[in-house]
């Protein structure tokens, strides 16, 4: 099964992107876990985003994508996958739909995660981060002495700095001003879901599961 999945920051992509990629037995190809694996791996295009990201500028799209469809054209993805994280914008997803069409994968259905700016700024200036591994809670979890049920550090939640209100608010700008258009270039080229993302992380999963069929 062949699967993109979309929505504003905080929606929880990359979280139902890992579950849905366990419970599918299909790649989760997150846009940043390839590329830094490319750097490490140290491949042609690897190295040449490692160059770019050393001087401090943006990796190139044509990049990423070379990085992106290396990956969908490895063994990892003989069952399929779910790509979180791009494409972003409009020239990312016209070079995605040439990697499609040139390692000709069809049947691609985009799961979309709605919910309305107000409650991803609520959630995301609630939550608290473990500083050491990367833990999620809510703040109202966050108390004197709280271990980290992953790690097991004590006190290591935090509040990290884009979870700042404002920063928040400009992520979102950014969402609706360039990635959101991306939504609207799919339309009529693949099978479109949606579901609200603002429910339960268990509800989401399965939901995505029951319109896909699976359930």
């Amino acid at each position: 099964m062949n699967l993109i999945i979309f929505g504003a920051p905080g929606v929880g992509k990359g979280t139902q992107a890992k579950i849905i990629s366990e419970k599918l037995n299909i790649a989760h190809i997150s846009t940043g876990d390839i590329l830094r694996e490319a750097v490490k791996n140290k491949t042609e295009l690897g190295s040449k985003a490692k160059a770019i990201m050393d001087s401090g500028e943006l990796v190139p799209d044509e990049i990423v994508a070379g990085i992106v469809k290396d990956t969908l054209n490895g063994d990892k993805c003989s069952n399929g996958f779910i790509l979180d994280g791009f494409p972003r914008t409009l020239p990312q997803s016209q070079l995605l739909k040439t990697i499609f069409d040139e390692l000709d994968i069809k049947n691609i259905k985009l799961i979309k995660l709605d919910a309305e700016d107000q409650v991803m700024i609520n959630r995301l200036s609630s939550r608290r981060v473990c500083s050491s591994c990367g833990k999620i809670i809510s703040k109202d979890e966050v108390f004197e002495g709280v271990k980290c049920s992953v790690c097991g550090e004590v006190n290591s939640f935090i509040k990290r700095t884009d979870d700042d209100e404002e920063v928040i608010k400009k992520r979102l700008s950014v969402y609706h001003n360039t990635t959101s258009p991306v939504f609207d270039y799919y339309q009529d080229k693949v099978t479109i879901i949606e579901i609200d993302g603002t429910q339960h992380v268990d509800d989401v999963t399965k939901e995505i599961l029951e319109k896909l069929g699976l359930n």
